[in-house]
């Protein structure tokens, strides 16, 4: 069992134990309002703590489904909080009604202040019914650039390619960048000898691109387009080619095309032209 998943058991069966030990001593011990207290939040958390499990567990293959259970998992705590809070003052003996209806002029005033806060929490409800993202999308927030973990109802998590995780407040969640929407490109450039005989080889080209996707079908959605002569440079022509690929892949591609384009070219006779001196004596 890896430490992802025995954390949560670890803490449900800590929670479990310190209720029941509360409330033995409450009922059969001596009653006192801290030990109910206790007793309470204890049992509270264990509740909690078992829904962020079983929300944890459930895996939706959707991304639209792992973003509802991110989502319920984070209200699961703050919900946890306010009922751990409310049940405390009761067992306490202070009368929590009266308490709700005195505060609306204080919660105004507090409410200014919070005004990041409460944005955060609408961003996060809009988003979610608004669908700009998910649990799963790639995305690019203010130049940040990752795959989204976790949406809560206050903050979203993205994780960058070197496993850095972002924190995110949901009202600072603007101008994103979904690029899980649609199917991206992956371009490679190639230089060839200007003394190729360029039209037999691009009568050549289009075996070498199912070759290349035959070989490659787990990464690429198609198989590459030779689109052309790029640039006439100083010591050789510029061929571009490019294939749809999924955003997860947007690195590797690059790089496998180019390895192969080279290998293939190779293979056809064409070498690929490097910079050359020619230094004539005097």
């Amino acid at each position: 069992m890896n430490n992802k998943t025995s954390s949560p058991i670890v803490r449900l069966i800590a929670a479990l134990v310190v209720s029941a030990a509360f409330w033995a001593l409450d009922r059969f011990v001596f009653a006192h309002p801290a030990l109910k207290v206790v007793a309470m939040a204890a049992g509270v958390l264990f509740c909690a703590w078992l829904l962020e499990l079983i929300f944890g567990a459930l895996k939706p293959a959707s991304h639209r489904g792992r973003t509802v259970m991110t989502l319920l998992a984070s209200l699961t705590r703050y919900v946890a909080a306010i009922v751990i809070l409310c049940w405390g003052l009761s067992l306490c003996g202070v009368n929590v009604n009266t308490i709700v209806a005195s505060v609306g002029i204080v919660a105004l005033i507090v409410g200014f202040g919070a005004e990041s806060l409460i944005a955060d929490v609408v961003t996060g409800f809009f988003m979610l019914f608004e669908n700009q993202y998910n649990v799963g999308d790639i995305v690019e927030v203010n130049g940040f650039r990752g795959t989204v973990k976790e949406i809560g109802i206050r903050t979203t998590s993205i994780e960058d390619a070197g496993k850095n995780i972002k924190i995110v407040n949901n009202a600072d969640m603007k101008n994103i960048l979904n690029r899980s929407n649609k199917a991206s490109m992956a371009v490679s450039s190639i230089d060839i000898p200007y003394g190729t005989d360029l039209e037999k080889l691009e009568g050549q080209i289009p075996g070498l691109m199912e070759e290349i996707y035959e070989k490659n079908r787990d990464k690429m959605l198609s198989a590459p387009r030779y689109l052309g002569v790029q640039k006439l440079g100083e010591s050789a022509v510029t061929l571009k080619f490019v294939v749809e690929i999924d955003e997860a892949n947007i690195f590797i591609v690059p790089r496998i095309l180019n390895h192969d384009l080279l290998l293939g070219f190779r293979r056809l006779g064409v070498e690929c032209p490097f910079p050359q001196l020619d230094v004539h004596g005097c």
